[in-house]
């Protein structure tokens, strides 16, 4: 298998062996008018988030798009936005490449808006040799002793200056072998950052601590890598922890 090609637009990933498979994570369609609930009114960015995923599309040109889930941001229900908006978006995505879509803690009622054989398990299933899943639920077995990619956590990594000051926080690809109770499978774990510019972020050195599920608090706190969403290469958690002083 060659080597992830990330694409810093989206964000997205292209895993290529035998297909070349284009990995999407936590599109959140439908975020503006959870914000809107919530007293923050901003216009639907749902046209431009989507362009940006398409853009992903037409550019690496692959057998299989797959959404890590989060495709909808609205639980328990959907929106009326998800009702007006996702059928055209996913139809947009099936004129390019056949669509696989791995259900998400947001995805309740997601399936009507789906074509048969489009929703795969929630545990996750494996493709082309690699495990997928969105990374809120315990990985199925068949996901074990591979490398596996999901979304769901929002790694972030906070840029500082050079007196320490926090000047930003970028979206970051966290990549870790998984300890705790996957010790010993030799599973390894790739995240995903979100395509969704509204859904805020966890810092990587915090994400074992978030509670965001079994697979952030089996993440190696000291040799996990890091990696901006242009791949600029970060370092090791452990690393990240010393110059930070934490």
């Amino acid at each position: 298998m060659s080597g992830p090609v990330f694409l810093p637009e989206c964000p997205a990933l292209l895993m290529e062996n035998d297909l070349r498979v284009l990995v999407i994570a936590d599109l959140h369609f439908g975020i503006e008018s959870g914000l809107a609930r919530s007293g923050v009114h901003v216009q639907s960015q749902s046209a431009a988030r989507a362009e940006r995923a398409l853009a992903a599309v037409r550019e690496t040109s692959p057998d299989l798009v797959l959404l890590l889930g989060d495709v909808k941001h609205s639980v328990p229900l959907t929106s009326r936005q998800e009702y007006a908006e996702l059928p055209a978006i996913l139809d947009r995505f099936r004129r390019l490449a056949p669509l696989r879509v791995a259900p998400g803690n947001h995805d309740g009622g997601l399936a009507r808006f789906l074509q048969e054989g489009e929703l795969l398990p929630a545990a996750g299933t494996v493709i082309d040799g690699v495990g997928y899943l969105h990374g809120h639920t315990h990985p199925g077995p068949a996901l074990l002793g591979r490398l596996i990619v999901c979304g769901h956590l929002h790694p972030v990594v906070s840029l500082t200056d050079e007196v320490g000051c926090s000047l930003r926080a970028e979206p970051a690809y966290l990549y870790s072998p998984l300890l705790g109770e996957y010790a010993g499978t030799e599973t390894r774990l790739l995240v995903l950052p979100p395509a969704c510019e509204f859904s805020g972020g966890v810092d990587v050195l915090g994400v074992g601590e978030s509670g965001l599920g079994p697979l952030a608090r089996c993440i190696d706190q000291e040799h996990a890598e890091v990696w901006l969403r242009d791949g600029t290469y970060i370092g090791r958690l452990g690393e990240i922890r010393e110059q930070r002083g934490a």
